[in-house]
């Protein structure tokens, strides 16, 4: 996968940090885990996200701290997490961290849930049909000025790196469909708290809802 040059890691310096892209084999067919974080977060206020977050001392390797963050996050069984690979190191300026994401299929997959309720408010398997369904694709203008691709999926915006990087597997699985990527791009709501730039939106009544 090419990196954009504004996701390079510089050579020095960062946070180090890992994220699980964990696909499994749903009832709608192939998804992908996502949580929902909670509101009045210091990083990542409401937004939907893969599992993941810092390396603590113990963990060995991107996948131990992938995994580990995983489970803590939704209660997933590790047993049924197969490693497949990982992903080109990445950089999100605006916190400072470099993420390692990691591939892994879900052999066997288990019940997950909120399991840190401070920091997760929902968890949920988004099915690959419904990221790659063109209704579901927006482009979206983020607080730096700058625009990206988003996703109104299971009554959620994914937008930002999240979004970035399921648009790039997207094309990279043989997923993407054609989809309107007009110049526009609409303002971006940013659910239940104040974003980098200290501003407040509501959150977007648009977003289909599926149960």
């Amino acid at each position: 996968m090419a990196v954009p040059a504004a996701m390079r890691p510089p050579e020095s310096g960062g946070r180090r940090s890992a994220v699980l892209i964990l696909f499994g084999e749903g009832e709608h067919g192939p998804d992908v885990l996502l949580i929902q974080r909670n509101n009045g977060l210091r990083r990542h206020s409401g937004q939907p996200a893969f599992p993941g977050g810092s390396f603590e001392p113990d963990d060995e390797g991107p996948e131990d701290c992938a995994v580990r963050e995983a489970v803590e996050e939704t209660g997933v069984d590790p047993v049924g997490i197969e490693l497949l690979g990982r992903l080109p190191e990445l950089f999100i300026r605006h916190s400072g961290f470099r993420v390692v994401p990691v591939l892994a299929w879900w052999r066997e997959p288990s019940d997950v849930h909120p399991a840190d309720s401070g920091e997760v408010a929902g968890v949920v398997r988004v099915p690959v049909n419904e990221l790659a369904d063109p209704a579901n694709r927006v482009r979206v203008r983020h607080p730096n000025g700058s625009t990206g691709p988003a996703f109104r999926v299971r009554g959620m915006l994914v937008w930002g790196f999240t979004a970035a990087i399921l648009n790039r597997l997207l094309v990279l699985g043989g997923w993407e469909r054609p989809w309107l990527d007009s110049a526009e791009a609409e303002p971006l709501p940013l659910p239940g708290g104040p974003d980098e730039d200290g501003r407040r939106a509501e959150p977007s009544p648009r977003g289909r809802r599926d149960s």
